[in-house]
């Protein structure tokens, strides 16, 4: 073989490889999105991984599970969206629970809403941290 012959496939192997490596890289950055970049369908709410939550909203999340106890007496109480940003339900759907801020003495702006016909067992969850403006759907 001589030299040119040579660089000519040393040139071909070097960009079949770029190829693969842009083309994986591609794959890659597709499947490593996470839900968060995502709007779920029927609502405005952006996704959101329960793992994403802070600390104080997965264990609330945990409580829901448990049906309690919760720290407030308004958790667990009917959630009316009246914002109107969570899909419509019929009254009495939704149920709102208290996510708490470190170093306040009241009970802040973060909230899990939950909608379903059994409380422990949700169909849908909301987070939101600015009392209810804006919400992301929780996710597994």
């Amino acid at each position: 073989m001589d030299l040119k012959r040579i660089g000519s496939a040393k040139g071909v192997a070097t960009l079949a490889l770029v190829l693969v490596l842009t083309a994986s890289l591609g794959t890659f950055l597709v499947q490593a999105r996470t839900p968060q970049d995502q709007t779920l369908p029927g609502t405005n709410a952006a996704a959101l991984a329960e793992s994403g939550l802070p600390m104080q909203g997965r264990q609330v999340m945990e409580l829901i599970r448990q049906g309690g106890p919760f720290q407030y007496e308004k958790d667990g109480t009917v959630f009316g969206n009246r914002e109107r940003l969570l899909p419509s339900q019929r009254r009495g759907f939704y149920r709102e629970y208290t996510v708490p801020t470190p170093g306040l003495s009241h009970r802040g702006a973060k909230r899990i809403v939950c909608g379903g016909l059994r409380p422990r067992v949700p169909d849908a969850c909301y987070y939101t941290e600015d009392h209810y403006s804006s919400f992301k759907r929780i996710v597994q």
